[in-house]
């Protein structure tokens, strides 16, 4: 049998669809599983377990729904059993739809009733591993009780007096103000007096993460290689590292993936649905006494700068640190 998966198209959403990608190969232990995913993300497709084929899409090439239809349309002459789909979109419906797949499974949100062969309604108030994987099970009709959310990697760097720093999030309303990471920072650094602090993003936030590091304490211990690490470079790092410190954000999903010790800050975004999957070595920090906490917007619209990340609590990012490096 032949499974095309489509995968989601944020890197945190990719990391979480490992559980559902691990539970088709538990039903479908003689099927071939291949899967698409966006082009910027194909580094993580290869980190993932038990996969055939990996198909790379962009939208840059194949721009609007004629584009869409025109990349599923190449996938025909592998001739797929089914096309489970994961995002909701109608791109990625009519995606499944020109790949000729026999089975396309998904959602029932933006089109999906006409365009798959099945669709169900999309749960409610369930974390995001467990939405992906109710989609299974509705079409199988079983429970699946085991649900690994994992990467592989193949080499290690030596990283181990390192806490990597993830600040950044594409929601400002989830990125870290500059006065509050500064006084992060600094509290950090003058804490742990034998540890490098490696700062961590893609290369648009590298400006973000100069700006964060001006004027303070022990800069030799604070390094910015934003930009200068691919996906899956980036993963082997936080696996060898002491620790993350990081935002509600992809790279909070891929830490605690390779089973690096994940420390979270909340502030917009509802860790019931999106906080890293595995609960062994992750600590999730939020102010939660705003009337507003949680909310899932994208800016903070009452504040400006979002008050829930302002307000967070020093101490217990040091206590939850502290766990992993070795200070009482």
């Amino acid at each position: 049998m032949k499974i095309l998966i489509r995968l989601p198209n944020w890197l945190g959403d990719v990391v979480m669809s490992t559980a559902f990608i691990n539970a088709v190969r538990q039903l479908y232990p003689d099927g071939s599983i291949d899967v698409i995913i966006k082009k910027e993300l194909g580094g993580i497709a290869s980190l993932i377990l038990g996969l055939n084929k990996i198909h790379l899409f962009s939208k840059h090439e194949y721009n609007g729904l004629g584009g869409v239809y025109r990349f599923g349309k190449t996938l025909r002459a592998e001739r797929y059993d089914i096309f489970f789909n994961l995002p909701h979109s109608l791109s990625s419906f009519v995606l499944a739809w020109a790949s000729g797949a026999k089975r396309r499974i998904g959602f029932n949100k933006e089109g999906g009733l006409f365009l798959l062969t099945r669709s169900f309604n999309k749960p409610a108030n369930l974390h995001r591993v467990d939405e992906y994987v109710y989609l299974l099970e509705q079409f199988e009709g079983k429970t699946i009780s085991e649900r690994q959310v994992n990467l592989k990697l193949d080499k290690f760097t030596d990283t181990k007096d390192t806490v990597i720093i993830n600040f950044n999030s594409e929601a400002s309303s989830r990125r870290m103000p500059l006065k509050k990471g500064r006084d992060i920072i600094n509290t950090l650094t003058n804490t742990f007096k034998d540890i490098t602090f490696a700062f961590v993003g893609s290369p648009k936030e590298a400006g973000f993460i100069d700006d964060l590091l001006i004027g303070l304490d022990n800069p030799d211990r604070l390094q910015n290689i934003a930009g200068k690490t691919n996906l899956k470079d980036l993963a082997e790092t936080m696996a060898n590292s002491k620790a993350v410190l990081t935002t509600d954000s992809g790279p909070a999903h891929l830490a605690n993936a390779v089973g690096a010790p994940t420390v979270v800050l909340f502030g917009a975004g509802d860790e019931t649905n999106t906080a890293p999957y595995n609960k062994q070595n992750l600590q999730v920090i939020r102010y939660g006494k705003l009337e507003c906490e949680p909310c899932v917007r994208n800016t903070c619209e009452l504040y400006g700068v979002p008050r829930c990340m302002e307000m967070l609590d020093e101490i217990k990012i040091i206590k939850a640190l502290s766990l992993h490096l070795n200070h009482a």
